[in-house]
């Protein structure tokens, strides 16, 4: 299994609040959105929680992969490519409710699964 460089995943702690999460539906239209509830549950995995998901929900149940893209403070971006589990018991999922805001439901955590990440255009796996 694929796991995040040492480089992007100190990036990751230096990330600004929100991150851009992409899927694609069945036509192969991208579906783009803001996440700011987000975290890093090991090197092979990040968690998004769905607390108001609808078509990102959709593409995910429907098989798509996806990309998550953050920026750091300091204006280098990342971008994270791979397959998503969506949880909504066990480890990732109990995790995910302890650090998602109570106010928001956590109907469940959306995981991708690193298969390629990049830096900026530069392939780093």
């Amino acid at each position: 299994m694929i796991k995040l460089p040492k480089e992007v995943s100190e990036a990751w702690e230096q990330k600004q609040d929100a991150v851009v999460l992409t899927t694609v539906d069945e036509n192969g239209l991208p579906n783009s959105i803001y996440a700011t509830c987000v975290n890093k549950f090991d090197e092979q995995t990040l968690v998004v929680a769905d607390n108001y998901f609808d078509k990102t929900r959709k593409n995910i149940l429907a098989g798509s992969k996806g990309a998550l893209l953050f920026i750091t403070k300091d204006g280098k971006s990342y971008q994270i490519k791979g397959s998503f589990d969506y949880l909504t018991q066990g480890e990732i999922f109990d995790d995910m409710k302890k650090w998602n805001p109570t106010e928001h439901p956590g109907h469940a955590a959306s995981a991708l699964k690193v298969e390629a990440v990049f830096k900026g255009a530069e392939k780093l796996v």
